[in-house]
């Protein structure tokens, strides 16, 4: 499971006093399993008194996040296998695979390296690739 508190760096995102909380955790591809009960028995578990704060909450399973996105296939924010030679060369063999066959067009996403679950590197990695390029 992965919690962040996004309005604690970035006051846009909440009312004026209040907070946001994102959160979420691996299932297996497609689960129908509804795991915010779980999440938030975890978070209460290491934070006391978290359940009774909830103001509202959205909730978006694999089903949910694959109709809103039809590139997360099951609901996999990784965009598919990542095996060895995915690693270094998603989405397409290429030298930086930030840069695009359009001049000034990068890529960010889990489907560019390291991948999913390393929240930031991609796009740090294509923002630097950009640089480089002059951009």
């Amino acid at each position: 499971m992965l919690l962040v508190q996004p309005s604690l760096f970035d006051a846009s995102r909440a009312p004026a006093g209040k907070h946001t909380a994102w959160a979420y955790c691996h299932v297996p591809h497609g689960s129908p399993v509804d795991m915010t009960a779980r999440i938030e028995a975890q978070v209460e578990r290491f934070a006391p008194g978290f359940r009774d704060l909830i103001l509202a909450r959205s909730v978006r399973p694999p089903a949910a996040l694959e109709r809103h996105n039809a590139n997360l296939v099951g609901g996999d924010i990784n965009g598919g296998a990542e095996d060895g030679g995915q690693l270094f060369f998603r989405p397409t063999f290429r030298l930086v695979p930030y840069t695009t066959p359009v001049r000034g067009l990068y890529l960010c996403s889990a489907s560019t390296p390291p991948g999913g679950g390393v929240h930031g590197m991609c796009g740090y990695f294509a923002a630097q690739a950009a640089l480089r390029r002059g951009a």
